[in-house]
């Protein structure tokens, strides 16, 4: 007797192919059929959702470019460049006005001229012929034709022409500027009139001589006029020397050296060494007046003085022509008036004496008692701002040049005197002009200088 498959086995068939009984035929045509049913139902309905979704791109394309045009916008409004800032050079003086101006912005340079064709794609490629002739491919053209430019600037100096020196350690160079032709850019060493290896200070005599020190080759490298190597000196004494100032009247070659904690006096003749001033050490921690540790700069005035930036004592002291111990002031402090790390030093034609904040960036002028009169700078990439100052230099026309070294860049100011400015002052206030104040030399009322009291960095924007 057969049992009648249930509805549910009659339905599928599934009971019976687990249970190993065959079902009859009947029933396996019906559980086909509804199986077919299902499966053409399932395809339908995937059918329709990849339709749905088809249906659903082509339609919403331009909501979704609107919205990422508005996320363009606003990016391109957040990492754009930032808006340029125009300054009208010929306003930066300190102090700020309604003052009498004593210092005034000149320009600034970077290195020789960039002509931007060099950085054009070159489209010819090199035939076996040029490989065959040694012909340098387009890239190494360029590359070999690329203007040297400042990294790491050292001394300056000026010479009679008013052409700005500029000793720069990344390139092994001494840059020649000419104010009148900016354009205009020479270059000493690099392998051409001499061999470098860590140039830091320089100075120019009466005659436009160039005395370039080397602290790696511990000597004092002279040229002539016409760039031409003269002489070297001081092989034999230099430890790590640093800056270097000429007497001219005197006929002496004074060389800060920093390795040796003292300042090394030369004939500016023979270039024979005649006497040290301090007490040559290598431990650079002497404190005694008259001592120092790491002297960095060096400056003469026209007296004769001479001026020494104590680097690791914060302070400046001041020797005799003879070299004997005169006067010393500064201290360590992060105030205007102090000291941290003092570099370059320069005197200018009325006596004043200006120092090269390294830390803090700026330029102190002083005058012979110590009492800061006016400062600028501050850490900054803008004109009269500083990042790493390191030399100064003050021509004959008062042109005040100043060197930074990170990144390599040299600016160039203007002293304005104090008969100038005396001058200014009787102007403004609708007077004759004043009588010419004391020789330059020589100290104003009380034995205080007639600069302005003292005055922050002010950079005028247009």
């Amino acid at each position: 007797m057969t049992s009648e498959p249930s509805e549910r086995q009659s339905r599928w068939g599934i009971r019976n192919w687990e249970s190993g009984i065959a079902p009859s035929a009947e029933t396996l045509g019906e559980g086909t059929e509804m199986m077919t049913k299902r499966i053409l139902g399932g395809w339908k309905g995937l059918v329709a959702a990849v339709l749905a979704i088809l249906a659903l791109v082509l339609i919403s394309p331009a909501p979704l470019r609107a919205g990422k045009k508005k996320a363009d916008a606003s990016s391109s409004l957040t990492s754009g460049p930032p808006p340029r800032v125009v300054f009208d050079t010929a306003k930066i003086v300190w102090p700020s006005p309604p003052e009498i101006p004593r210092i005034a912005f000149q320009n600034l340079f970077t290195g020789e001229k960039i002509d931007p064709s060099l950085f054009e794609k070159k489209t010819r490629k090199q035939t076996w012929m040029d490989r065959l002739a040694g012909a340098l491919p387009a890239d190494a053209e360029q590359v070999q034709n690329l203007p040297f430019q400042l990294i790491h600037t050292y001394g300056v100096g000026l010479d009679s022409k008013g052409r700005i020196y500029a000793a720069d350690q990344g390139v092994a160079a001494v840059f020649v500027f000419d104010p009148e032709n900016k354009s205009h850019v020479e270059l000493i060493g690099n392998g051409r009139q001499a061999n470098f290896s860590r140039i830091a200070g320089l100075a120019l005599d009466d005659d436009d001589r160039l005395f370039v020190v080397d602290a790696d080759q511990h000597h004092v490298v002279v040229f002539t006029p016409q760039r031409v190597v003269d002489a070297t000196f001081g092989g034999s004494v230099l430890v790590r020397p640093s800056g270097v100032a000429i007497d001219h009247e005197n006929r002496f070659v004074y060389v800060a050296d920093a390795g040796n904690d003292a300042v090394d006096v030369f004939d500016a003749d023979n270039f024979k060494l005649l006497r040290q001033i301090g007490k040559p050490s290598r431990k650079h921690d002497q404190t005694a007046p008259g001592c120092f540790a790491i002297p960095e700069g060096v400056a003469v005035d026209h007296d004769g003085n001479v001026y020494v930036t104590d680097t690791f004592n914060d302070r400046v002291e001041i020797f005799d022509a003879d070299g004997e111990f005169v006067s010393t002031f500064g201290q360590n402090g992060d105030g205007p008036a102090n000291f941290e790390r003092p570099k370059g030093i320069a005197i200018d034609c009325d006596g004043h004496i200006w120092v090269v904040d390294a830390v803090q960036q700026r330029v102190k002028v002083y005058n012979k008692q110590g009492r800061l009169l006016i400062y600028f700078g501050g850490q900054g990439s803008y004109p009269g701002q500083f990042m790493g100052p390191w030399g100064i230099a003050i021509g004959p026309s008062n042109q005040v040049v100043v060197s930074e070294t990170y990144p390599g860049r040299v600016q160039l100011f203007r002293y304005i005197t104090d008969a100038e400015a005396a001058d200014l002052k009787a102007r403004r206030e609708g007077a004759a002009p004043a009588k010419p104040p004391a020789p330059a030399t020589q100290p104003g009322p009380n034995g205080s200088a007639s600069i302005s009291s003292p005055t922050p960095v002010q950079v005028a924007a247009q």
